[in-house]
């Protein structure tokens, strides 16, 4: 059985730094603390990863991952999940991953050595590629999609594109684009899922070239955009998967004097707040950003609390708002 003087060996730590990080990883750095956890996870040093004291020590903290800390989506999700941090006690570290794997394996190395007591994941899981779940880590994810393996608070997006989809149908558009989000990436998936069977409801066949790749970015649906420009037989709506890439593509049909929604209608995702006021104020899927931040946040502390919670997935209410975007297809 390994021994703390063999945690200080493998860690090349001295063994008074190897027992503060067991006992007061406060007061080690945050480098001392991987080298030591590394050390620790090779020799299966007992009690597991860290002494029976450290493991039920508090840090009153938790770490919202985020995977592009400029989305205004995002801002109001971690804006619910602050309130109610903020009610138990707990201060909040934001963690900008930019969707680097490596950068979120460090933020949750940050609860595995007990300097954050649990994590609030809001970029969506990809399965296979996702570092939660892990052991003995208590996460809980925000605004993500359907299989997520782990604690979960969401909307329907398959149903949400799916309502989009019907509304546009029902106004007369048979020719219908859409300016994604990356291929791989779960949203896309669902609610290129849900635009899919809004056409197959209708009976119109799902036609590839009238997919246009963004990045969820404003500037993205600037250009993706273009690719319905240059079209001969343009597109009477397009469906973008959010609200900035709607923004941006409103902006771009107008810079080459397409009229909005005159020429073209502009469905947008998740009602941000400046959505009312561009112009024309966007037709668009309302997510109550805020009620999935704080769902989350109850959801996580539960587990925290060693509570059983109630339910593990929760999908919350979308609302499908109209606004002067969009319009009956002449």
């Amino acid at each position: 059985m390994a021994t703390i003087r063999d945690v200080s060996k493998e860690s090349g730590l001295s063994i008074a730094t190897v027992s503060r990080a067991i006992s007061n990883p406060e007061k080690v750095s945050r480098e001392s603390l991987k080298k030591v956890q590394k050390a620790i996870d090779k020799l299966q040093y007992q009690p597991n990863m860290l002494s029976q004291k450290f493991r039920n020590k508090r840090s009153n903290t938790i770490v919202i991952l985020v995977p592009n800390i400029s989305n205004l989506f995002f801002a109001k999700v971690i804006s619910g999940i602050e309130d109610v941090a903020q009610k138990n006690g707990y201060n909040v570290l934001l963690g900008d991953t930019r969707n680097s794997h490596q950068r979120t394996k460090d933020y949750v190395n940050l609860v595995e050595t007990r300097q954050a007591d649990g994590i609030i994941q809001l970029r969506p899981h990809y399965e296979g590629q996702s570092v939660l779940p892990c052991k003995n880590v208590l996460a809980v994810n925000a605004g993500g999609c359907e299989f997520t393996p782990y604690p979960s608070v969401r909307i329907d997006n398959v149903d949400a594109a799916e309502k989009v989809i019907s509304y546009l149908i029902d106004n007369g558009h048979k020719r219908i684009g859409v300016i994604s989000g990356m291929r791989d990436n779960p949203h896309t998936r669902d609610r290129l899922k849900g635009y899919k069977q809004g056409l197959a409801n209708a009976g119109i066949a799902f036609d590839d070239n009238l997919i246009a790749e963004g990045d969820f970015t404003l500037w993205s649906g600037m250009n993706a955009v273009q690719h319905f420009v240059q079209m001969p037989d343009r597109p009477s709506a397009i469906f973008c998967m959010n609200d900035e890439m709607a923004i941006g593509a409103i902006k771009g049909l107008k810079e080459k004097n397409i009229q909005v929604p005159g020429d073209i209608s502009i469905t947008g995702f998740d009602n941000l707040d400046v959505s009312n006021y561009c112009d024309p104020p966007l037709t668009t899927v309302s997510q109550p950003a805020i009620d999935i931040g704080e769902k989350a946040a109850e959801l996580l502390f539960q587990l925290i609390h060693g509570e059983e919670p109630a339910q593990t997935e929760y999908v919350m209410p979308h609302e499908f708002v109209v606004r002067q975007s969009s319009g009956i297809r002449k």
